[in-house]
């Protein structure tokens, strides 16, 4: 299930528990009916112009005789780079896409999400991981990173030409 609509970017709120995004509809898009169904569930949300899309709870809705206000909770683990881009829009009209996330509540507030890394800790404070190499392992290995990458700065007559699209390829 999904909704596009035309939305007031309120505002963006952030704490030490939990970051919240605030828009007003107004007009026929407080009508959409899919806007009630998703609320309490997990959405993306995106905004147009935005490339980045934001993992959401749709915490809920209120409506009064002017307007209706659209709150989300944004996952805690999104990056500072994907929250600063919707931070530019806040105070603007902006064109709201919420989509229906296939995440449930459960999982999107599940902090132990992954099993990670069992290792013991020696006495002198360092880990012992099963089967990771040692730095002396990877200074003996032959097929180190980027060998096949040729080494513009011992050539003295290379000069970049950046005009060239395959140049950065």
């Amino acid at each position: 299930m999904q909704a596009t609509v035309k939305a007031h970017f309120n505002k963006q709120t952030k704490d030490s528990k939990k970051e919240l995004i605030q828009f007003y509809v107004k007009g026929e898009d407080e009508k959409k009916p899919e806007i009630s169904q998703m609320t309490r569930e997990v959405v993306e949300l995106s905004i147009e112009g935005v490339d980045q899309k934001l993992t959401c709870e749709f915490n809920k809705t209120t409506k009064d005789s002017k307007k209706t206000v659209l709150e989300f909770i944004v996952k805690g683990d999104t990056s500072a780079e994907q929250s600063f881009n919707f931070y530019k829009k806040a105070g603007s009209d902006v064109t709201l896409h919420i989509v229906e996330s296939q995440m449930s509540i459960d999982e999107f507030y599940d902090k132990d999400g992954h099993e990670g890394v069992e290792y013991p800790v020696d006495k002198d404070g360092t880990a012992t991981v099963k089967d990771q190499m040692t730095l002396e392992e990877v200074a003996e290995d032959d097929r180190l990173p980027f060998d096949d990458v040729p080494d513009f700065e011992d050539d003295p007559d290379f000069e970049p030409d950046f005009e060239d699209e395959d140049f950065l390829d």
